[in-house]
């Protein structure tokens, strides 16, 4: 019975192509830096600013809080800018203040596996045998989600002059592996005369 069990195990470790690839030196793997970046890219494209050529406008990022808010406020400021407006660091000097919100800002993981997880057997005296996962098909499917809104109101007196609907911003990376040996990526992060330099894909 043991001696099966070994060639049983031998078998599937044969048949199984491991690889073992570390994924990031930070906390956060550039794939999932990816996923917010181009997803906050997308959200503030579609922000239908209405700025007066020259106005000097001031973004306050009170109420944009969340990881990677920052490039988010970012983009909407360069936004600004290729719309004619003035940046300005001070609410007192403009003539307008931006306001955006985050509703979401993170990235959903949905995977789908038709064969064998991995899982593990505990040998007496010897620790846990680990099996490694045997994939007919698999789908892993990482996407980053951004909702933002923007408020635009008189610097002076605060009126209200554009209240903006929330926009959304999408950006997503699939793995995908099919009868063991055959794995590949689709994703729309990195444009296509670069992905042949992205050891993610």
């Amino acid at each position: 019975m043991f001696r099966s069990l070994v060639l049983a195990a031998t078998l599937v470790l044969l048949l199984t192509a491991c690889s073992n690839r570390r994924e990031t030196e930070p906390e956060r793997t550039a794939t999932e830096q990816l996923l917010f970046s181009t997803a906050a890219e997308r959200a503030a494209d579609k922000l239908a600013l209405s700025i007066a050529e020259g106005e000097k406008v001031f973004v306050d990022a009170t109420y944009a809080e969340g990881l990677d808010s920052k490039y988010l406020i970012g983009t909407i400021r360069d936004r600004v800018l290729r719309a004619g407006g003035d940046l300005v660091n001070k609410r007192e000097a403009a003539d307008v203040v931006i306001e955006p919100r985050i509703g979401a800002m993170s990235v959903d993981r949905n995977r789908t596996l038709v064969g064998i997880p991995d899982f593990g057997i505990p040998i007496p005296l010897a620790g846990p045998l680990n099996f490694p996962e045997i994939a007919l098909f698999k789908r892993d499917t990482q996407q980053g989600v951004i909702k933002i809104a923007t408020t635009q109101y008189n610097a002076t007196t605060g009126m209200l002059v554009q209240s903006l609907d929330p926009v959304y911003g999408f950006a997503h990376k699939t793995d995908w592996s099919a009868l063991i040996f055959f794995s590949w990526q689709t994703n729309d992060l990195v444009p296509e005369p670069e992905r042949e330099n992205w050891v993610g894909r």
